[in-house]
């Protein structure tokens, strides 16, 4: 099939504008994705003609969004090559990860047991751990932004460790960690292993029963999706080992004054009205993206990424955070003499949009002894033309700041 990033830009109306003359550069896709056009006109018609309630009502409207509404559990499940009866829709990847501490968590650590993160975390693989009341031990991070996997298998042999969780790429950095291997080395040492896929949804095809996996979480948004909606998958047996964390309408079997019981999983953790629009949209945006060719569409990225180490290696002074020999998607550095909230302002006067920041990944920051780094991420719209406005504007940089 092939891809025609051209066709592919031409389905996104963000990628529209034009400021005095300049044609957007987006390059935020690992904070937030543009949206494809049926995505948009989707979700407007949900809200329009199509819209009513899931699951509570017998009338025409109703029974037609509860379908719309499960459908689109089937089709995250072919997404990720499960069982629609494992897949949870959140409220976002960071819900997703914060159900995992408190349930998970709550329900199947005692005083003792040990949890292990990368040092390559979001902060949603961490302080949701931490506003559960747990404190997880880091896997160290080496200098070129892997992780440390001798270090890794020492703490597995300390004995103790209930969870591992690992981001599957890196927001901060854009390292791609070994997942399957590492999953593998947890469940040999007795724990169970949790994946933020948020930055490997847009650009992997993500298979759990390949991954190896327990649970994994990511969210709609940057998956060419709504804001607002997420999911987490798990394997059924620990989905039922793990109590609600929300109370509400539809996570019960009964209720009175006495006491509740509860449904079982996916529903047990889904309280209260869902975000209906965003979940079928949610499931429009999957089907978009596995409609292209993902083979090619990813050949695509990589060819782009590796033009734009190119690029970047040619801006004078310029250094790059993060090296490790696995990465996509990310591109993250610091320019002395300029902050890197100087280089996201001058790059916005010339309509080149990048992110500037600790990225929600400080400890990532204090590891490479940076207050903040300048990054542009990439999506499946990315042209050679984006990359060029960036190195036009890191030009413009040094000289102001060099």
């Amino acid at each position: 099939m092939g891809f025609d990033v051209d066709a592919v830009r031409a389905q996104f109306p963000g990628l529209s504008d034009v400021r005095d003359g300049k044609p957007l550069a987006y390059l935020d896709t690992a904070a937030t994705a543009q949206k494809p056009r049926i995505v948009i006109e989707r979700m407007a018609a949900l809200l329009g003609s199509e819209y009513g309630t899931v699951h509570r009502g017998i009338y025409r409207r109703a029974a037609h969004s509860t379908k719309l509404y499960e459908d689109a559990r089937t089709t995250v499940a072919r997404f990720l090559n499960a069982s629609r009866d494992e897949v949870v829709f959140t409220a976002g990847c960071t819900d997703a990860m914060n159900l995992v501490a408190h349930a998970w968590g709550r329900a199947h650590l005692s005083a003792g047991d040990r949890v292990l993160v990368s040092g390559l975390e979001h902060h949603a693989g961490l302080v949701s751990w931490h506003a559960a009341g747990f404190r997880p031990e880091p896997i160290p991070v080496l200098d070129d932004g892997s992780l440390d996997l001798d270090a890794y298998d020492r703490l597995l042999a300390q004995g103790g460790v209930k969870l591992v969780g690992c981001v599957h790429i890196s927001n901060a950095l854009g390292t791609v960690n070994p997942i399957a291997e590492m999953a593998r080395r947890a469940h040999a040492a007795g724990a169970i292993f949790l994946v933020d896929a948020a930055q490997s949804a847009p650009h992997l095809p993500l298979d759990v029963q390949a991954l190896g996996c327990d649970l994994l979480a990511f969210g709609g948004h940057k998956v060419y999706g709504p804001t607002g909606i997420g999911v987490l998958w798990g394997r059924r047996e620990v989905l039922e080992s793990m109590p609600p964390w929300r109370g509400g309408g539809e996570m019960i079997e009964r209720v009175s004054f006495a006491g509740t019981t509860y449904a079982k999983p996916p529903a047990r953790f889904e309280a209260g009205t869902p975000p209906i629009v965003e979940t079928i949209a949610l499931a429009t945006a999957l089907e978009w993206l596995m409609s292209l060719d993902r083979a090619a569409a990813l050949a695509h990225e990589e060819a782009v990424f590796a033009y734009a180490e190119e690029r970047l290696a040619a801006v004078p002074g310029l250094r790059r955070i993060g090296t490790a020999a696995h990465r996509a998607g990310v591109l993250s550095f610091v320019l002395p003499g300029a902050h890197p909230a100087d280089l996201a302002s001058v790059l916005d006067m010339e309509n080149v949009a990048i992110r500037a920041g600790h990225h929600c990944a400080q400890p990532v920051m204090e590891r490479f002894g940076v207050p903040a780094t300048a990054r542009a991420s990439l999506g499946v719209y990315t042209t050679r033309a984006d990359i060029d406005r960036l190195h036009a504007g890191l030009m413009t940089c040094v000289r102001l700041f060099g």
